[in-house]
């Protein structure tokens, strides 16, 4: 039987915690081919493997004045907080607005499969504005009809934003020193995770063959890591 071949792949959030890491997991996967890195600034990714190419975009003309290469797979890890963005209104612009023009924008370049970084809160009748704004986007999404949408809900993210020249979030910070001795008391579903096995996770959720909508938290998703690092 000849292999299949190689998805191709775009990733949108590319310079931030996940997406950097979902970049690196992506390209030593030789079951992807070339990766579209969606980026704002021409150098805001550094150097990368040859199989990743920048694309500068503005998401406010992402499927109207500007397209997508064709992808089979996007991944989506776009996102930023009410006090880094300013304002309710340009939270919105980044978590729901961009988020929903690049998914669109995928769709048209022939995308079958999206995995999408939510949180674990995602509410559309939440009264906390960060995860109505989450639940808006999860049901959008759905409602587009992707064959295959993969939904990661991960808990406080465990990584070195201040080495990617990220602000560091409070909780998260707390959550870093707390994890190595109250860990474990932490249900799984609600125990903070590290970026890069988020990325792991969804990457290897996305790769392996399925249908319909599949929501995972991060229990999930670091058992689902645990088990692509043994792959």
């Amino acid at each position: 039987m000849a292999a299949a071949p190689a998805a191709r792949v775009a990733v949108a959030g590319a310079t931030g915690l996940i997406g950097r890491a979902l970049l690196a997991r992506l390209a030593g996967d030789a079951r992807v081919g070339p990766i579209t890195a969606l980026v704002r600034q021409p150098a805001a990714l550094g150097a990368q493997p040859p199989a990743v190419q920048p694309l500068v975009v503005d998401y406010r003309a992402l499927g109207s004045s500007q397209a997508l290469p064709p992808v089979d797979w996007a991944f989506c890890a776009l996102g930023t907080t009410i006090k880094a963005a300013g304002s309710q209104a340009a939270f919105r612009a980044v978590d729901v607005d961009a988020v929903l023009a690049f998914a669109l924008a995928a769709r048209a370049a022939g995308a079958t499969r999206f995995g999408l970084v939510s949180a674990m809160g995602a509410d559309l009748r939440s009264g906390v504005f960060y995860n109505r704004c989450k639940g808006e986007v999860e049901q959008a999404l759905a409602a587009q009809g992707w064959p295959q949408l993969v939904i990661a809900r991960p808990s406080l993210l465990l990584g070195a934003r201040d080495a990617l020249g990220q602000p560091v979030r409070p909780m998260e910070a707390l959550a870093q020193r707390l994890m190595p001795t109250v860990g474990w008391m932490i249900p799984r579903q609600l125990r903070p995770i590290r970026g890069d096995a988020v990325a792991a996770a969804l990457a290897e959720a996305v790769a392996s063959p399925g249908a319909g909508v599949r929501i995972l938290l991060s229990g999930d998703l670091q058992a689902l890591a645990d088990r692509s690092s043994r792959r």
